[in-house]
């Protein structure tokens, strides 16, 4: 039985961790800004809230961090707080930069300052990557990001790159490409999209769906899946940095399709490409290449897209 403490358990990712984790016998501690008074409605959600002990800790704060992994001492320590949103980063750079980039230094630091055999998983992006042309980027791809988000979470993962070759710390990254679940709140397009043809077909929307760019191309994974492959992660011999997505990419009009199919509606009726949600800069496709995770974590995606928006529509937990 190991400790698991995870910074940012209350989002998506933190949730469906915290299960995992459980299950394999783990025990789970949590992190909120403030512990006593925040909602945790995704632990609620998957009946986990009793089974999880949370503590209150602010990530850009040094001495806050030091003391929870002081407290905790846990054996693995998952970062997956911070900004999460790509567009809202072009809004709050500054807090995406210090949330995500100073977040993962101050873990880092205390690991160093405490010493022991911690391992320690950071969740980095493949907005990192920026716009490989249409070529799957893999753990060598050169990162490009083009969005205050991706830029903090390259500069978060070269903080683990430095810790780990300078330290000896056993520190990685996953690269994470798009992975959702029912556990999306409506700010990302994924959910507003499921949620937005639901709400047409019952009639409790009469208006049009407004979504950005439709002709981006994404790879769209299940994020129970995903946090499998953190986990396995933090169990090899040795630290390294992996890519983990499903190797396919559509378009989000496919996914939109889909979503609106599953009510019986042609979502070309209902949806319109507003302006208004288009980004500064953005990412015309996405590609991964994921191969090293198959070939030394063991580890394959089970669900592509078509699974992804089929569960989501289902509320599938």
């Amino acid at each position: 039985m190991k400790t698991s403490l995870i910074f940012g358990i209350g989002g998506q990712d933190g949730a469906c961790l915290a299960r995992h984790l459980l299950a394999r016998g783990d025990t789970v501690i949590g992190t909120s800004r403030d512990a006593g008074v925040g909602g945790f409605g995704n632990l609620v959600r998957l009946g986990l809230r009793e089974q999880v002990r949370l503590e209150s800790a602010a990530i850009t704060d040094f001495r806050s961090v030091l003391q929870v992994i002081s407290r905790a001492r846990p054996d693995e320590i998952y970062n997956l707080a911070g900004q999460t949103s790509v567009g809202l980063s072009f809004d709050q750079p500054v807090e995406t930069l210090e949330s995500i980039a100073l977040g993962t230094l101050n873990i880092l630091e205390a690991m160093r300052f405490l010493g022991g055999a911690m391992r320690f998983y950071n969740a980095c992006s493949s907005e990192c990557f920026g716009d490989t042309h249409g070529e799957p980027a893999d753990e060598e791809t050169a990162f490009r990001p083009r969005s205050p988000y991706g830029a903090a979470k390259a500069a978060a993962f070269w903080e683990v790159a430095n810790y780990r070759e300078a330290y000896g710390l056993y520190a990685c990254s996953g690269i994470l490409f798009n992975h959702e679940s029912s556990l999306r709140p409506e700010r990302f397009v994924t959910q507003k999209i499921v949620q937005g043809a639901r709400r047409i077909a019952s009639g409790e929307l009469t208006g049009p769906l407004r979504l950005g760019n439709l002709s981006i191309e994404r790879d769209w994974g299940w994020a129970p899946e995903f946090v499998e492959a953190m986990a396995l992660m933090l169990r090899q011999e040795q630290a390294e940095d992996f890519v983990i997505a499903t190797g396919e990419t559509r378009p989000l009009r496919d996914f939109v399709a889909q979503a609106f199919s599953a009510h019986g509606l042609d979502w070309q009726a209902h949806v319109v490409s507003d302006p208004a949600f288009l980004r500064p800069t953005d990412l015309a496709k996405s590609c991964a290449n994921p191969a090293k995770a198959a070939r030394l974590l063991g580890w394959r995606a089970q669900r592509r897209m078509d699974d992804v928006v089929r569960a989501m529509v289902a509320g599938e937990l």
